[in-house]
């Protein structure tokens, strides 16, 4: 189908072959590649081209090492689309000082390990205020104080309104470092003898204790978190009672000693939740005896163990996909599967193939009518199935090209990766985007994702395919998003993005002729 898109283009742009084809690096994502004209203006027309488009099987793995994980993922999720989907977590565990000192006659209190997970900053559910709170400190013992305790919902994917067994498990496989590579279904082992749990009912809370006198603070955890009470008798056999013993003189001896912790949950449905890896906390409260002038005391104080950078991290993914929807899917990149199971984590893909066929119509119209292309994109509808079902669609997504190049002589038919070219020359443009979602409160969703310079240079003899020779030979989309660089400026590399720990999914309409809003290649061209 082609109808008139009625705009006036322009000739601001240096002309190409004369004065048929410009490039205009246009702000505005729908008018990307726009080409212009110089004898005035031209008409727009937008044409539905067939493509096709597949799912992709990573088996269910990815990279969830330290180096890839930004968020951790906790929870598990159950629905009949993609099945059950587990997410537990593991890391090690260092000493904040080594050969610690803990004094004479050190008796652990407790031990508390703390999660930081993500949360609806705008959105305080309880405030609570205990006016007749009483707070020990190791310098003045029990002190009047009062205590403030402010409650956020955690931001979920899944049926949030349910509760989840935190479970906590001493890790028996030595973690090696943070720079190792670790696949999300590698099995690492861990004593089934738990050393903590905690009922986690959705929400995370921030805690502030004030002295009656004066209004000191006493204590603050002003980043709301979820407080999960350990085996003060384990800490206390595995770390007080090693006082000057070699498990604890130096952090090679002790990360083979206390090999880490393993985090997961009872359950196998609920929710998924994200929490920073490096802003995880365990802290060992303990007394022990203190002699001045004769007289002895036993003060509480604390001890800091390090989670954070430079640990191993691992995020490990379990699913069940039998009597899923998805455990039916077609992987056909010959002809296409009519739906697409897209989820991050190690799930599905989606492959878009350019047939020859299509390649071949642009071309026609480029050679014989003249025309040149205003934009290009590749459209995907959700499936009216998965829209019913109300759970949050995708706002992240990452769109690669995948290419041989003949003139690599070692390997000239290796399938490799890049960004697309869209991307790799207007990341910089104001207004640019991978892809546009529309009608995301409706029934009728749908992604647009630019490959305007993709298909112009699959098509045109003069562009920078036909000078490199490379060939793509299909996109590919995952759920998440290219990470960014500290100062947020530029894309760190392809090869990093939030896919590992991206907890959406979705099912989209792929490759079906029956279907109106089946996956198309939507190509806005204009002709003198």
């Amino acid at each position: 189908m082609i109808h008139t898109v009625k705009k006036t283009i322009t000739a601001i742009s240096m002309v190409v072959l004369g004065s048929i084809l410009l490039y205009n690096c246009e702000p505005d994502a729908d008018t990307l590649g726009e080409q212009l004209f110089l004898d005035g203006a031209a008409q727009g027309k937008e044409q539905a081209f067939p493509v096709v488009a597949y799912n992709i099987n990573n088996n269910d793995t990815i990279r969830t090492d330290a180096s890839k994980l930004t968020y951790g993922v906790l929870g598990a999720f159950n629905e009949s689309q993609f099945g059950m989907q587990k997410a537990s977590y593991l890391t090690q565990v260092k000493l904040s000082t080594y050969d610690p000192d803990f004094g004479t006659n050190a008796t652990v209190d407790s031990v508390v390990l703390v999660i930081k997970p993500r949360y609806a900053l705008d959105s305080v559910t309880t405030n609570t205020v205990d006016d007749n709170y009483t707070y020990t400190t190791a310098a003045d013992g029990a002190v009047n104080a009062k205590k403030v305790v402010n409650t956020y919902p955690v931001l979920k994917f899944g049926r949030a309104k349910k509760s989840l067994t935190i479970k906590v498990n001493e890790v028996q496989t030595f973690l090696k470092a943070a720079s190792d590579t670790v696949k999300s279904n590698d099995v690492f082992a861990f004593d089934s003898n738990e050393l903590g749990s905690k009922v986690f009912n959705g929400n995370a809370s921030s805690i502030a204790i004030t002295k009656d006198d004066g209004g000191t603070a006493l204590f603050t955890a002003s980043t709301p978190g979820i407080r999960i009470p350990l085996d003060k008798n384990f800490f206390q056999t595995k770390i007080i009672a090693k006082k000057d013993q070699p498990e604890l003189q130096d952090a090679s001896n002790f990360i083979r000693y206390f090999k880490g912790l393993r985090v997961s949950v009872a359950e196998s449905d609920g929710y998924l939740f994200q929490f920073a890896p490096n802003d995880m906390e365990m802290i060992m409260y303990y007394k022990y005896d203190k002699t001045e002038n004769g007289t002895t005391t036993r003060p509480q104080t604390s001890y800091s163990f390090v989670l954070g950078s430079g640990n191993a991290h691992i995020g490990q993914y379990q699913y069940a996909r039998t009597g899923s929807a998805v455990s039916g899917a077609g992987y056909n990149s010959v002809t296409g599967d009519s739906k697409l199971y897209a989820q991050a984590m190690g799930g599905n893909s989606i492959g878009i193939k350019i047939p020859e066929s299509t390649i071949n119509d642009l071309k026609n119209l480029y050679q014989n009518n003249k025309a040149a292309i205003i934009s290009a994109k590749i459209r995907i509808y959700v499936d009216p199935a998965w829209n019913s079902t109300k759970f949050k669609k995708p706002t992240e997504f990452t769109l690669l090209r995948r290419y041989v190049d003949p003139a690599n002589s070692s390997n000239p038919t290796k399938v490799r990766t890049s960004f697309t070219n869209d991307l790799l020359k207007l990341a910089g443009v104001t207004g640019y985007t991978i892809f546009k979602a529309y009608n995301m409160d409706t029934d009728k969703t749908y992604y647009d994702f630019i490959v305007t310079q993709s298909i112009k240079e699959m098509i045109e003899p003069d562009s920078k395919a036909s000078t490199d020779k490379t060939e793509t030979k299909y996109f590919k989309i995952n759920l998440g998003s290219f990470e960014k660089s500290s100062d947020g400026t530029t894309l760190t590399g392809y090869k990093s993005t939030t896919t590992s720990y991206n907890t959406s999914r979705a099912v989209f309409i792929g490759t079906d002729a029956t279907n109106a809003n089946r996956v198309q290649l939507m190509v806005t061209y204009g002709t003198k």
